[in-house]
């Protein structure tokens, strides 16, 4: 399975996210995020600190609807998780994924104010990688557990992942939807494919740049993995930056599976 990027480059790509990341969940970065809009309504019941150190490009919750399972890859400071516990409501529920102790601890730190604002306490953080989410959790089970989700939404975050890990990444994605479930996912993609040399550079990688999946290559994998539908319904017009002449852009892909409870034809 190929994505827009060469081979692995001998960078440590993890450990670029981590420390950086680690660092944005205790003080805001700007760099690492483009200016997106949510519904106000729906950030009253959320902490100051979870709405500040969000970093996306993005709003994939737009696309959840209530009753939904939904799975967030990335979670970060647990703002998007936070914004579809209030869309899916009691019905539904809300896991969050993330590998970031600081992430993790700013996110959970955060559920009981926020169930009490709204009602409902259904929401989550555990811990683990994006693209294994067939790994072993703490209780021995699988992490997420097969056609246990009707929606994944991720935000800027997929092109995190190191290029060897993006096939294993994109199965899992496919494994824990359930039946006609979907996905939402709000990314950075770029016009032509990154070279080496930017992907060795550490800052340009866990600044969401140099990971970037190429723009048409990014829904095609998607369709082999048996979507419908599968499209931007948001792309800027305005590349978010220019890097040695390849322009890297905000997107938003959807796209949803069949579904088996009904005849083909």
């Amino acid at each position: 399975m190929s994505s827009c990027c060469d081979p692995t480059p001998p960078v440590d790509q993890t450990q670029a996210v981590d420390d950086r990341y680690g660092a944005a969940a205790q003080e805001r970065e700007a760099c690492l995020c483009t200016p997106v809009g949510f519904d106000p309504t729906l950030l009253k019941a959320l902490p100051a600190a979870v709405i500040e150190r969000d970093y996306g490009c993005g709003d994939p919750t737009r696309w959840v609807r209530p009753g939904d399972r939904v799975l967030d890859l990335g979670s970060g400071s647990g703002k998007n998780a936070f914004i579809c516990a209030q869309i899916v409501g009691s019905e539904g529920s809300v896991v969050g994924v993330d590998r970031n102790p600081e992430m993790l601890a700013l996110s959970r730190g955060a559920i009981p104010a926020v169930a009490s604002a709204i009602g409902t306490s259904n929401v989550r953080f555990v811990e683990g990688a994006i693209e294994a989410l067939d790994a072993s959790g703490p209780d021995g089970d699988v992490l997420i557990p097969d056609q246990s989700v009707d929606v994944v939404l991720s935000n800027c975050v997929l092109n995190l992942v190191n290029p060897s890990a993006r096939e294993r990444l994109l199965a899992n994605i496919r494994r824990v939807l359930a039946s006609a479930g979907r996905v939402a996912i709000s990314d950075i993609v770029c016009d032509r494919p990154v070279p080496l040399a930017l992907q060795q550079d550490p800052d340009l990688w866990s600044g969401c740049i140099s990971g970037a999946w190429q723009e048409q290559d990014f829904l095609d994998q998607f369709r082999a993995l048996g979507f419908h539908d599968v499209a931007y319904a948001d792309r800027s017009a305005e590349p978010w930056k220019v890097v040695e002449g390849i322009a890297f852009r905000a997107v938003t892909l959807v796209g949803a599976l069949p579904d088996s409870s009904r005849p083909c034809c």
